[in-house]
């Protein structure tokens, strides 16, 4: 926890950025009726019966210090596609960085194995070797702040039946550009001295 509190307190780099990454699905939901449109006195209505379309899964990259986010929307939720989303974010999103610190949850896909089950071991090292990981503990997924983002994707762009992936993708990225255009930097203030108090019983008594 303390190894994650300790990278938010540094200051913006550009040759070192810090991105929290996490994801998320959305099952797609088809009409099976044609909805009533919104007219004067009446908001727009909706059947209470639909199909299920499938899922889609997000993988979203959020840089903490400048306010931006990137996020990719997938079939899958794969090691080899998580390693496909780290090349990524070495090769197009930060190209010029010399290394990059990524904060994520410790699922098990997370992790430089799933590097080489996508990539030669030459192209594997090449992208490890511009990351430094930096995993929130167990039951401790708050600390992470792409999860955030998450949630205001979700009550803001989410929170309807959405068809399929193309219209998912359409509407995420009209989300993320809207949301890029007011970027501000998220304020993060619960630090290791904080934690040090008010999560007193996770830390071993020394005698």
């Amino acid at each position: 926890m303390e190894d994650v509190l300790g990278v938010y307190k540094g200051s913006y780099d550009a040759d070192y950025p810090l991105i929290c990454m996490d994801e998320s699905s959305k099952q797609h939901i088809k009409e099976t009726r044609e909805p009533i449109k919104v007219k004067p006195g009446s908001v727009e209505k909706f059947d209470t019966e639909y199909e299920r379309n499938g899922v889609s899964n997000m993988f979203m990259f959020f840089e903490t210090l400048e306010g931006k986010r990137h996020v990719i929307v997938t079939d899958r939720r794969t090691a080899v596609d998580w390693a496909h989303q780290i090349r990524y974010l070495v090769d197009v999103i930060h190209p010029n960085a010399k290394r990059i610190s990524l904060v994520m949850d410790n699922l098990n896909t997370h992790a430089g194995a799933s590097l080489y089950k996508a990539f030669p071991p030459e192209e594997t090292r090449r992208i490890l070797e511009k990351l430094d990981f930096h995993y929130t503990p167990k039951h401790g997924s708050w600390l992470n702040m792409a999860e955030i983002e998450l949630s205001i994707l979700s009550r803001q762009c989410l929170n309807r039946r959405i068809s399929d992936q193309d219209t998912l993708k359409q509407q995420v990225a009209i989300w993320q550009e809207k949301r890029n255009n007011i970027a501000r930097p998220m304020e993060w203030r619960f630090t290791s001295e904080d934690a040090r108090v008010k999560l007193k019983k996770l830390y071993p008594t020394l005698n």
